[in-house]
């Protein structure tokens, strides 16, 4: 860093772990004594319907709403009634904000009118610019010595306002807003552009994946009619079943004492089931007694299991060991011996989720269920046991060369971030002098 920008030409200590060294005649100054600090509020109930309407004035702006990546908000699912306005905090564009609660510590300036609840911190009286406060708080550095950061209870007003920063005059802190703009955004772009070679091969991957579950590894094999929509043509030596052909709903729960001592699993729409016990704080409630266990469904090594409630995006897992599972899953116990773990692929290939989707039942999406009276019906693909066999070792090599390619992305992601926090860090407490600096070319 010091080696490509230029430094001031004289430092004192500031006294403040977080700042060091700060320019000699800069200021080191309580953020309280640049404005008071003052927290949001909230209509209550939040969720009575009176207090919002889609036409209305302020956007409700929520902790998920306020993103590391954007400076402003521009955009929010909800709008208050006039009602609600009136009971909350109404911030005008151009007011800066930070959250308290949930994800402490991310920054935001309102983008629009936009009110604020109590999980938020606003400055109403801002001396100084507030995107150079915002710059501040997004160089995380200011928080050390506040506790644990990224907990609930670590901020409050009287924490931040004793935050102690340095500062200077406007037009020199507005000179730095400038050239933090600038570099984070050449910054931004280099970060989208990995973050968007990754979604291409993870969409890459899946219909790579998804062609060798549903069509082989053989381009010249003769093709067929499979006579189920959502599958298409297969090769014509495979032959199509009904779940129901292939697996049995299983309901049994742990009795025995090894059974209670199974590790509790889950099923994800990511990565399918579960290869460790989850924590207590990943479980639906603690479970610290055996007959607590006993509760929860047994799903053993090559079952397959899904979230009843997920099973339209995905939800679907093979066991690789034995385990307990929430009595809300469905464990599908195969009939004959067959491998698991290739199903798992078929159903959770597009197609397939689309069809899992129509055999649902619910009012709207969030509300579905596939039970396995339906999922039975579902018709698969059934390609011989050797073949099976090919198509699986076919995919473990194609996740782990996509895999190393996503892995290389993600560092470079890692260390772009790395060199925007610390850039961002040096320039607001003086580490480097931005005073003459123009942007290049």
């Amino acid at each position: 860093m010091a080696a490509k920008y230029q430094a001031y030409p004289e430092y004192r200590n500031s006294g403040e772990e977080w700042l060091g060294d700060v320019p000699n005649y800069w200021k080191v100054i309580q953020i309280k004594h640049l404005s008071t600090v003052r927290r949001g509020a909230s209509p209550r109930p939040i969720d009575d319907v009176k207090f919002f309407d889609d036409e209305g004035e302020y956007a409700w702006t929520r902790i998920a709403d306020v993103t590391a990546s954007e400076m402003y908000l521009t955009k929010a699912p909800q709008r208050l009634s006039d009602l609600g306005s009136s009971l909350s905090v109404k911030l005008e564009p151009g007011a800066l904000f930070l959250s308290i609660a949930g994800t402490v510590g991310k920054p935001c300036i309102a983008g629009m009118k936009a009110c604020i609840h109590d999980g938020f911190v606003y400055f109403p009286e801002l001396k100084i610019p507030s995107r150079f406060l915002f710059y501040v708080f997004a160089g995380e550095q200011a928080y050390k010595g506040l506790g644990k950061f990224g907990t609930q209870l670590n901020l409050n007003t009287d924490t931040v306002g004793g935050i102690k920063i340095g500062c200077t005059q406007n037009n020199e802190l507005e000179k730095i807003v400038h050239f933090l703009d600038h570099e984070t955004a050449k910054i931004d772009t280099l970060i989208d552009k990995q973050q968007q070679l990754i979604k291409l091969l993870k969409e890459k991957r899946q219909a790579v994946i998804s062609h060798a579950v549903t069509k082989g590894l053989n381009p010249d094999a003769p093709m067929k009619d499979s006579g189920v929509e959502w599958l298409g043509v297969v090769p014509e030596h495979w032959i199509v079943k009904r779940l129901s052909g292939l697996f049995s709903e299983s309901c049994a729960r742990a009795n025995s004492e090894a059974e209670l001592q199974y590790p509790i699993l889950s099923v994800s729409i990511h990565h399918g089931i579960s290869d460790k016990e989850l924590d207590e704080s990943e479980l639906d409630r603690k479970v610290s007694r055996s007959e607590d266990r006993s509760l929860y469904k047994i799903v053993r090594d090559n079952d397959l299991a899904y979230n009843m409630m997920r099973a339209w995006q995905g939800g679907f897992g093979a066991s690789k060991l034995n385990g307990l599972i929430s009595p809300a899953y469905v464990v599908c116990k195969p009939e004959t011996k067959i491998n698991s773990s290739y199903y798992e692929l078929v159903l959770r290939s597009p197609n397939a989720v689309t069809e899992l989707k129509r055999f649902s039942r619910g009012i709207t999406d969030f509300r579905l269920r596939l039970y396995w009276d339906e999922f039975k019906n579902i018709s698969v693909p059934v390609p011989q046991e050797e073949e099976i066999d090919q198509i699986l070792e076919h995919v473990k090599r194609v996740n782990s060369k996509y895999d190393q390619i996503a892995d290389i992305a993600q560092r470079q992601i890692d260390l772009l971030q790395e060199r925007r926090t610390a850039l961002i860090s040096a320039a607001v407490t003086g580490k480097i002098d931005v005073r003459n600096w123009q942007p290049a070319g």
